[in-house]
């Protein structure tokens, strides 16, 4: 177990610093000066300018500031905003909403998705697993935000079951649940055909039928051996969700006005504060790296067929 776990951090050691380089990359590849877009249309002294520049390693080459950034982020410093502010500071501000919407999301996505699959996969043909088809691909087909205008129309304005706009006063759940269904609908969807696709795919091998024959119940194999075996690869998309949640959603959390770590990166996007964006993404590159490294862990603990070493 301890030799598998050093040779998966060994293996993520190239993916942290590929998709961190390519986030550096991109973002300071934008066009546009961040530096002159902060005095807006007053133009402000060339040796302020430099000042600055000199002060972020603008003036300096790409790799020369990134090697300068991963530096900084090994001691725990993901860098600082134009106002002097620690991202990290702005990253803790921002995570427990998206954190709350996150987990709010993953919950009602493992509740109803897995279910949702389980039954359809042991009901196939039925009228139920036709509905659960049906459904997904209509969630699925739907873009985010016109799923989102149509539970604010239908489920807020309407019936007025959820506030159509986040409100921390509101507490939880009531603040985040219509946030959190549409963020959880894509993910679902996925999540319960994927899970039907895998059980029925178990219910039909050999194993299944040699367990029936030698007079196990039905109910036993189904819940024993193949729930166990068909929920690795729901498993490996609930662990690439959960990084993806916890990252937050920038059209979700934009258009229930939620302060949360997708948005913040949207602003800082939008008011051109490199710092802000690479610092919060390099946090997220590496809890979306811890996530799929415990997904790694559990494989052997679903499958004993699967070993570590």
């Amino acid at each position: 177990m301890g030799r598998y776990v050093i040779r998966r951090l060994i293996q993520l050691i190239p993916v942290f610093f590929g998709t961190t380089f390519i986030i550096f990359a991109g973002v300071f590849a934008l066009p546009g000066d961040p530096i002159r877009a902060l005095f807006g249309e007053r133009p402000p002294p060339e040796s302020l300018l430099n000042t600055l520049r000199e002060r972020y390693n603008l003036n300096d080459p790409l790799l020369t500031q990134y090697g300068k950034y991963i530096f900084k982020v090994f001691q725990g410093d993901f860098g600082i905003d134009f106002r002097q502010r620690p991202i990290w500071e702005i990253f803790l501000e921002a995570f427990p909403k998206t954190l709350i919407l996150g987990l709010t999301a993953f919950t009602i996505e493992i509740v109803v998705g897995l279910v949702a699959g389980v039954l359809a996969g042991l009901r196939r043909g039925g009228f139920f697993d036709n509905l659960v088809l049906i459904s997904t691909t209509l969630i699925i087909s739907i873009p985010v935000f016109v799923l989102a205008f149509m539970a604010q129309l239908t489920l807020g304005l309407q019936l007025g079951w959820f506030p159509i706009s986040f409100d921390e006063d509101d507490g939880w759940p009531m603040a985040y649940l219509l946030p959190a269904m549409v963020l959880a609908g894509l993910s679902l969807a996925t999540l319960a055909r994927l899970t039907r696709t895998s059980l029925v795919e178990n219910l039909r091998a050999d194993y299944v039928r040699t367990a029936i024959a030698k007079g196990l119940s039905r109910r036993t194999v189904v819940g024993k051996h193949t729930l166990r075996n068909s929920l690795i690869p729901v498993i490996t998309l609930l662990g690439i969700d959960i990084g993806s949640l916890m990252g937050g959603a920038i059209v979700t959390e934009g258009i229930f006005n939620i302060r949360g770590v997708g948005q913040t990166i949207f602003q800082g996007i939008q008011q051109q504060v490199n710092t802000v964006v690479v610092g919060i993404s390099t946090i997220l590159v590496i809890v979306f790296i811890m996530c799929n490294l415990f997904v790694d862990l559990m494989y052997g603990v679903l499958d004993p067929r699967i070993r570590y070493d």
